[in-house]
């Protein structure tokens, strides 16, 4: 008895290993198991809202809540992990930490400069934390006693927001945790017929406060939601499945990210077949596909987002714990994305007092400059389908593919590899100035720097045209 019960968890163990490694490839149809809460759709949604979302490319992170008030440091102990986590690294029991509501009066805060700081930058969009792991609330919900209403400021927070970045042509996205450490009902896994009851509510708390947010807040764009890996959402892939239909029945053309998403089987952002969850993968955080190797996420549509320093999303005071990106590793990273087809989102995290530090205000003005100058090349743009060459990334828009050169050659050519049968018949810098182009072997060209170096990433635009006729002059090396 006790030798079978041991090969019965060996097979369960091995069957779930198999299902794990299978994440995120796709089954032959015929090896497809019968699932209730995977993937509603095959492949990518083309509605002119999906569309908007991927042709907006470039978008903001706020991280705004209590955590901003010790910023990383408690009873005198600075920590090093995200801000947003502290009352975890420093074990706060929730009643000490929902205190500090008591000191939430941000006097500096002024939404309508947060707007034009983000529209300056080129942002189209910007994700707002209305609620994160600790349960405090940017919008005064019926629901929960820890809001803004119960604070010395009292305003709508997520409110004023809304309506200045929608003033600014910005559309608004919503973070939203799951996970709330605030709410007595919230299990991290179930383990009893008293743990699920007591789930049960939590999950009806939260059902209620969605509602009220999809409902005072129409013009939301996308709910982006966190806190959804422990084992009681796992064992919940119903729920996630619910939420996301009632939220596009509430709100038509909303998108939902991944993250959300758990199938029959726990398995999350892709189900068990394979198959993406929601209408973007959003497992990207912090970290980028490689280009050359990762390939398959230009399947699907995806997001990645950033911090400024390298585990921080809300505001610490001591950035120096951490490695900062300086503004030209941000845009690369933007760019990066967009060359495979992706979104990037840059964090940001306001200060208690609702300024932000001087380095986010910096970053924020470089990275709007030279997307003033080059926006054309991330705008609406997508995958090219082009070889990687080591001075950069491509970005392709119709019948033009756009070089943006962050490595220089010394040789002054920049090496282009093209598909077959299609050929270049013009490169030009932004500026409209002409830029040589020569052939130099099948299906490659050499295209000149422009005759005085920017000395910044740079963007050349290729018009193209296929030509599958054209007579191969090129004779193959005899070896």
């Amino acid at each position: 008895m006790k030798r079978t019960l041991q090969i019965t968890v060996l097979i369960s163990l091995l069957t779930m290993s198999s299902f794990a490694q299978k994440r995120s490839q796709v089954l032959p149809a015929d090896q497809e198991i019968f699932l209730k809460y995977g993937a509603d759709r095959l492949g990518k949604r083309h509605d002119a809202a999906m569309q908007r979302f991927r042709d907006n490319r470039l978008g903001a992170f706020i991280h705004w809540g209590l955590y901003a008030i010790p910023g990383g440091e408690w009873k005198g102990k600075v920590y090093d992990g995200a801000a947003e986590w502290l009352k975890s690294w420093a074990q706060v029991p929730t009643d000490e930490w929902l205190k500090l509501m008591d000191q939430w009066n941000p006097k500096r805060f002024n939404p309508k400069a947060w707007a034009k700081m983000a529209r300056k930058m080129g942002v189209k969009y910007v994700k707002i934390t209305t609620k994160h792991h600790e349960g405090f609330c940017l919008w005064p919900s019926k629901y929960s006693k820890y809001t803004v209403a119960q604070t010395p400021y009292k305003k709508d927070i997520l409110g004023e927001l809304v309506k200045a970045y929608n003033e600014e042509g910005i559309d608004v996205h919503f973070y939203f945790s799951v996970m709330d450490w605030s709410h007595p009902d919230y299990r991290s896994d179930i383990k009893s017929k008293e743990d699920e009851a007591t789930f049960a509510r939590f999950l009806e708390f939260t059902d209620n406060q969605l509602k009220e947010l999809a409902t005072r807040y129409p013009t939301v764009k996308d709910f982006w939601f966190d806190g959804t890996w422990d084992a009681s959402i796992k064992k919940n892939g119903w729920w996630t499945a619910h939420v996301e239909r009632m939220l596009k029945e509430m709100l038509p053309g909303v998108t939902i990210n991944s993250r959300l998403r758990a199938d029959d089987y726990g398995k999350r952002h892709f189900d068990s077949n394979g198959h993406l969850m929601g209408d973007y993968e959003s497992g990207y955080e912090r970290r980028l596909p490689d280009p050359v190797k990762d390939l398959k996420v230009t399947r699907w549509d995806w997001e990645a987002c950033m911090t400024i320093p390298e585990n921080q999303w809300g505001y610490h005071k001591d950035w120096s714990l951490s490695y900062v990106k300086t503004p030209l590793e941000v845009l690369e990273r933007i760019i990066h994305a967009v060359s495979m087809g992706g979104n990037m989102v840059v964090n940001f995290g306001p200060q208690a007092d609702g300024d932000f530090r001087p380095e986010e205000k910096e970053l924020a003005e470089s990275i709007g400059k030279w997307m003033k100058e080059n926006g054309e090349c991330v705008y609406g743009c997508d995958y090219a389908g082009w070889d990687k060459q080591p001075w950069g990334y491509y970005t392709r828009q119709g019948e033009n593919v756009y070089m943006v050169v962050f490595n220089s050659p010394y040789s002054k050519h920049l090496v282009v590899k093209t598909p077959k049968g299609i050929q270049i018949v013009k490169g030009t810098l932004l500026n409209g100035k002409e830029v040589a182009v020569k052939e130099t072997s099948r299906n490659e060209y050499n295209v000149n720097m422009p005759a005085k170096d920017p000395g910044a990433p740079f963007v050349i635009k290729l018009q193209i045209e296929e030509n599958t006729n054209a007579t191969d002059k090129y004779r193959d090396a005899l070896t």
